[in-house]
């Protein structure tokens, strides 16, 4: 076989490092863009992003040449340069250190679709790190981790 063909569906979740220094609402839409031109330069699909302000969510196929880590890391670091451009108030802005990585399979792949695309109405009844402590659970995860 002279190529290699894989269909690794990620979901991946990484939050701000500082809730006082938030993305602002009115700059999500544009802060997708970008990181969807990030996921396209990787040589990656990506099939949605979203988020709110303290967190972004992506769901991409992984790139054949990568790790995740790796992957994860590219999105972080070339993002938050490009926010630091973005406006004085962002001077100090930078993501966690850490960030969760949950394999999608076909089957399920609209459904998270769905729920990353709803993340405003959603978060109306749970946070951020509610929300993470939930997806921990779900996947098997046991952690010390504690919602602040």
């Amino acid at each position: 076989m002279g190529r290699s063909y894989t269909n690794i569906i990620i979901h991946i979740i990484f939050h701000v490092k500082n809730d006082e220094c938030k993305m602002n609402e009115n700059d999500l839409p544009q802060i997708f863009r970008y990181i969807g031109g990030i996921v396209h330069s990787e040589k990656s699909f990506v099939y949605t992003i979203g988020g709110r302000p303290d967190h972004i969510h992506v769901l991409a196929t992984l790139p054949t040449n990568t790790s995740i880590s790796g992957f994860v890391r590219s999105i972080k670091a070339n993002t938050s340069r490009w926010i630091k451009g973005l406006h004085p108030s962002y001077e100090t802005f930078a993501w966690q250190e850490g960030y969760a990585a949950f394999s999608v399979s076909e089957s399920l792949k609209s459904t998270v679709i769905k729920y990353i695309e709803t993340q405003k109405e959603h978060h109306k009844t749970l946070t951020a790190q509610e929300e993470f402590l939930q997806f921990l659970k779900k996947n098997g995860i046991v952690t010390d981790y504690k919602p602040h």
